[in-house]
């Protein structure tokens, strides 16, 4: 399979399976709503498609699991570990997209008044917990971890901050 050919998607469930050992689409799914869905969201039907794929690609094997429900587990082959070594040690920039529905919202006419409040109150909640969670397991988790849970901290304090200018300046301008 070329690399062309994988997304954003094909790594994130070949780096799950890795870090698993095997699992099955499902444990995928668990796993990635477990770990990564704060900064990286990945619909269910998608995982299950992209591990498809990728075993009819070659970059994944599939064994039939007899205990239990005879499950389905996958593993990576050598050139599945090969394309996810290559993809870890690739240092391209691809710009991010933030996808901030509130942000969308105040662009096309939206009333700060009424959007601040609740986007502040929401971003400070997530804040809370990855302040928690840093707190409490920060030094169970591997270096990397730990940098993608500070840059969740990072980018709610910014937009903590932002939605409280959005609410202030709006005050300000009321007032006038």
């Amino acid at each position: 399979m070329a690399d062309a050919r994988l997304t954003t998607s094909s790594f994130l469930v070949l780096g799950i399976i890795d870090k698993l050992g095997e699992a099955s689409a499902y444990d995928v799914k668990v796993e990635a709503a477990r770990t990564v869905a704060p900064f990286w969201s990945v619909p269910h039907a998608q995982v299950y498609a992209q591990c498809e794929r990728l075993r009819e690609g070659g970059l994944l094997t599939e064994v039939r699991r007899e205990s239990g429900r005879n499950r389905r587990v996958l593993a990576l082959t050598g050139e599945g570990r090969t394309a996810l070594r290559s993809w870890l040690e690739d240092p391209a920039f691809v710009p991010v997209e933030a996808r901030e529905r509130g942000i969308l919202k105040l662009w096309f006419g939206g009333r700060p008044d009424v959007l601040a409040p609740t986007q502040l109150g929401e971003h400070v909640k997530t804040l809370d917990e990855y302040e928690q969670l840093a707190g409490s397991v920060g030094e169970l988790l591997t270096p990397g971890q730990r940098e993608a849970l500070e840059f969740g901290i990072r980018y709610e304090r910014m937009m903590v901050g932002f939605w409280e200018w959005v609410r202030d300046r709006d005050e300000r301008t009321t007032e006038r």
